[in-house]
């Protein structure tokens, strides 16, 4: 009888608990969500307009950068892969990033830096980051929004036009520099990556971001001149 009442004690605090607790941890879940996602837009922001030195000559301004990625990012050989890595701050690259920190032991923030970064597949250091990863791979897909009947919705997959097409958008030159207007709004559709070893991931590998059908957040973002 004495262990019928205990139990019957331990299953109503139990209860009790779950009633004070659950709440806390599903929005402690929830928050942690939500930063992960504000970390990954916001570095998906910066990276999209930065031209790093020495190996990024191809693009003549953040601008042009941010411009050749909405268009590249629905081909798999050019796939946007944010991730993090650890980073040697005592070595760093001619592109202004760490190079990776690959040893089995150390003290973080002395011996490395946890880096978020965002490189296209066929980036030459996305191979040599991965081997010093620090959590999951995300991918993303970019897609422009484009005015229609006075409201915005996505326009073609690998393609920019003028933000309003009725208004006939002319202008002189190619690529970034023919587009007529200052902003570039687009849709950024962001997914996990289901398998993180380099094998799967590098350029050639079997990784086929378009076979990814359901977007774990998607975010209206826009560049500027």
């Amino acid at each position: 009888m004495e262990t019928v009442i205990a139990i019957g004690v331990l299953a109503v605090l139990l209860t009790s608990f779950m009633a004070v607790f659950g709440p806390a941890s599903a929005q402690l879940r929830k928050a942690i969500s939500v930063q992960e996602a504000d970390r990954l837009v916001g570095s998906l922001d910066r990276e999209m307009t930065t031209v790093r030195p020495g190996t990024e000559s191809t693009y003549t301004t953040g601008f042009d950068k941010g411009y050749q990625w909405i268009l590249d990012s629905s081909k798999a050989a050019k796939a946007i892969l944010l991730y993090q890595y650890r980073g040697n701050p005592a070595k760093m690259r001619s592109d202004g990033s760490m190079e990776p920190y690959t040893k089995n032991n150390g003290t973080a923030g002395r011996d490395f830096v946890v880096q978020p970064m965002v490189r296209q597949r066929d980036d030459q250091q996305l191979q040599d980051d991965l081997k010093a990863l620090d959590g999951p791979i995300y991918t993303v897909k970019l897609n422009q929004l484009v005015f229609n009947n006075g409201q915005m919705e996505e326009g073609k997959e690998g393609e920019i036009v003028a933000t309003d097409p009725s208004s006939g958008g002319a202008s002189s030159g190619s690529g970034s520099d023919g587009y007529p207007d200052a902003t570039i709004a687009f849709e950024a559709e962001f997914y996990i990556v289901p398998n993180s070893s380099i094998e799967y991931v590098q350029a050639g590998g079997k990784f086929d971001p378009t076979k990814l059908t359901k977007p774990i957040f998607t975010n209206n973002m826009a560049i500027r001149r």
